[in-house]
């Protein structure tokens, strides 16, 4: 990397990195990131995409901003490989096995990265997608992933970290049904425990693990 942009603050990078492990699956603020690790906003900006030529991290688009006017259009940040993530974050067993309210939060963030990127390793197999981004509202409604397929219709994705999800974990995969109306196929809640099942129309639960069985 610093052969590519002969990069002068190396340390400066390397807090940079740290920062976006911390944010991964939020919406990426440069300026907030920019002030986190003392750098002008031009520089911070340049490091990111910098980070993402890599392939470090990736931002994911907004999907949906001419959807309703509380549609937000600000990108979503993923550190690509989680385990680095969780590395810089220092993230460990012990600190999982206590239930520390930050590292549990830290883990929620990383397992939403981590299946977003298997799922959108799994779109690049097909030509059938238009486009992939993630959906969130002024309101505070999100959807983690949504992907658009060429015939118009969506699949709106949710990462849960728990073994249940309840009813209402599906208020913001109800709002883009009711938004998107037969364009809806599917909505999709990805969690941790073992059983599949069909909740209500068009909204499903699945285990994380059957994208690869």
């Amino acid at each position: 990397m610093r052969e590519l942009s002969r990069i002068r603050q190396s340390t400066a990078l390397a807090r940079l990195l740290g920062h976006l492990a911390g944010h991964t699956a939020q919406v990426l603020n440069i300026e907030r990131a920019a002030r986190n690790i003392g750098i002008d906003h031009t520089t911070t900006e340049s490091y990111t995409q910098l980070l993402e030529a890599v392939f470090l991290v990736h931002r994911l688009p907004a999907w949906g901003k001419t959807l309703s006017s509380r549609s937000a259009a600000s990108p979503k940040l993923h550190v690509l490989d989680s385990g680095v993530a969780a590395r810089l974050l220092r993230l460990t067993p012990v600190k999982l096995g206590r239930r520390d309210p930050a590292a549990l939060s830290e883990l929620g963030h990383l397992l939403e990265t981590f299946v977003v990127g298997e799922i959108l390793k799994q779109t690049s197999w097909t030509d059938a997608v238009a486009g992939v981004g993630h959906w969130r509202t002024r309101d505070g409604d999100e959807v983690d992933l949504v992907i658009e397929r060429d015939d118009g219709t969506i699949i709106g994705f949710e990462v849960k970290a728990a073994g249940r999800v309840p009813g209402d974990d599906f208020g913001p995969l109800r709002k883009l049904r009711a938004l998107t109306g037969d364009s809806f196929h599917a909505g999709v809640a990805l969690y941790t425990g073992t059983r599949s099942y069909n909740f209500e129309d068009r909204l499903h639960v699945m285990p994380i693990d059957r994208l690869w069985s």
